[in-house]
């Protein structure tokens, strides 16, 4: 990747400093300088040694980087890393109390507290993440403040019921059927899978059409780009790796059939404005613009999810309106996937309803996982209130085995972003994508985002 001569000096001093501790450089001592700028050129070595920290834990888990383009020698030297996980942990102790030491002399420079504040929660994570490497059982909600900085607060399942309620009598049986809710609402939607044939076109189309709309608010460079590959064995439906140098491979999980409303979906999400635009936007402003090498690697249990989740969520909503998304699924994306748009149509107000059960996964993840449930009646209770069948039942409670408190960052993690945009934005939809651009291009924790 190309890194300019502030990287290459950083790089440099980093490779010869210890890991977890701090040099002041082999030309000047920092008691020539200011305290300010001394804790400043600290400050830029931490952050080196941060990441090259991040991805000795990596070497213990597979999937704990979810994307690296820093320094090559950082990721080969980190694979021979020999430290075992109490070690690390007492490395990331010793970076916190390194980077308390610059509290005080960097408290007047705004922008470097902030880089600072958010070094140090991404190091709670880390410390998180290797107790439970180490076999810590933790509760979900610990689990989740741990990892993302956020207090969950699950709700309970009777407060869906009335939302059930409701698509009982817009889905009603038909006479003299047996079928359940979750069957009904199942078969209506299955009318609306996309044959596999045109899986492809139909997501290449959708994203696209995502990319359209965010072009013309937010500002990418000309050079960007992504490959769409369709994948099948995975527990989630789609994912985004970020490669580097403006360039995303997007997959598709195959598994289960695609449905019509999945394409605008996973197009934003994974794509534009979601994940790809936001690991890009982080890559041209924060590394190489400000060369804030600690944002060239992202693990994936950490604070940064709450962000890069929601914000990929609610950027569905900010690119296609709900009536807009209607119509374009019904009059472009339908044709298409050679499905009638009446279809399309009867989806729209099961659609809306539906959504207000996004919470669902959270509520049946931690009874699930703090041992409140079994499998099967984590499986049942999701089928009951996410009404799905039992195959697509079996992939979420899959998921939430895998991916564990995780699964918070979609649903709360897009009421942050979306209550944060509207507030700073108000209901200019030019001013929400500016807002929104901003939250992509800046060092965002789950608490900036409050009032």
């Amino acid at each position: 990747m190309r890194i300019g001569r502030l990287l290459q000096g950083l790089v440099a001093a980093a490779l010869v400093a210890p890991l977890g501790g701090c040099s002041e450089g082999p030309a000047v001592s920092a008691r020539m300088e200011a305290p300010a700028a001394s804790a400043a050129r600290r400050l830029d070595l931490l952050a080196a040694q941060y990441v090259q920290l991040q991805l000795a834990i990596g070497k213990h888990e597979d999937g704990y980087i979810d994307a690296y383009y820093g320094p090559k020698a950082w990721a080969t030297a980190a694979h021979s890393d020999p430290r075992d996980v109490p070690a690390l942990r007492r490395a990331v102790a010793r970076q916190r109390a390194a980077l308390a030491e610059l509290t005080l002399p960097l408290a007047r420079d705004a922008l470097l507290s902030r880089r600072l504040r958010f070094i140090d929660n991404m190091l709670v994570a880390a410390d998180t993440r290797l107790r439970m490497m180490a076999g810590e059982n933790l509760r979900f909600v610990d689990e989740a403040r741990g990892l993302y900085a956020v207090e969950v607060r699950p709700r309970p399942l009777s407060a869906f019921d009335p939302v059930i309620a409701a698509i009982e009598r817009l889905v009603p049986p038909a006479r003299g059927s047996t079928a359940t809710l979750a069957e009904r609402v199942t078969a209506l939607r299955n009318a609306s899978n996309v044959p596999t044939a045109r899986v492809r076109p139909f997501f290449e189309a959708a994203i696209a059409a995502c990319r359209a709309r965010t072009l013309a608010h937010i500002t990418m460079p000309s050079d960007e780009s992504f490959t769409l590959e369709l994948v099948t064995g995975k527990t989630w439906g789609g994912y985004n790796y970020y490669q580097g140098g403006d360039h995303s491979l997007i997959q598709v999980n195959t598994d289960q059939p695609a449905r019509l409303s999945r394409g605008l979906d996973l197009g934003c999400h994974e794509g534009y404005p979601g994940h790809h635009v936001l690991n890009t936007l982080i890559e041209v402003n924060l590394v190489k613009g400000r060369g804030w090498i600690e944002h060239s690697v992202q693990p994936l249990f950490s604070p940064q999810a709450l962000l890069a989740e929601g914000s990929a969520n609610y950027g569905i909503e900010l690119a296609f309106p709900a009536h807009e998304k209607a119509a374009f699924e019904t009059t472009t994306l339908a044709p298409l996937a050679g499905i009638d748009p009446a279809l399309a149509q009867r989806n729209v107000a099961l659609a809306a309803l539906l959504e207000q059960l996004a919470d669902v996964p959270t509520t049946i993840a931690q009874l699930f996982l703090d041992g409140e449930i079994g499998r099967m009646r984590a499986i049942e209770l999701t089928q009951h209130y996410s009404l799905v069948d039992a195959a697509r039942a079996a992939k979420s409670i899959a998921f939430a085995e895998q991916y564990r408190s995780y699964v918070i960052n979609y649903s709360l993690g897009q009421m942050l972003v979306r209550r944060y945009v509207e507030r700073v934005g108000g209901a200019d939809p030019d001013k929400r994508w500016a807002a929104f651009a901003g939250l992509l291009s800046e060092p965002v924790l789950p608490s900036d985002l409050a009032p």
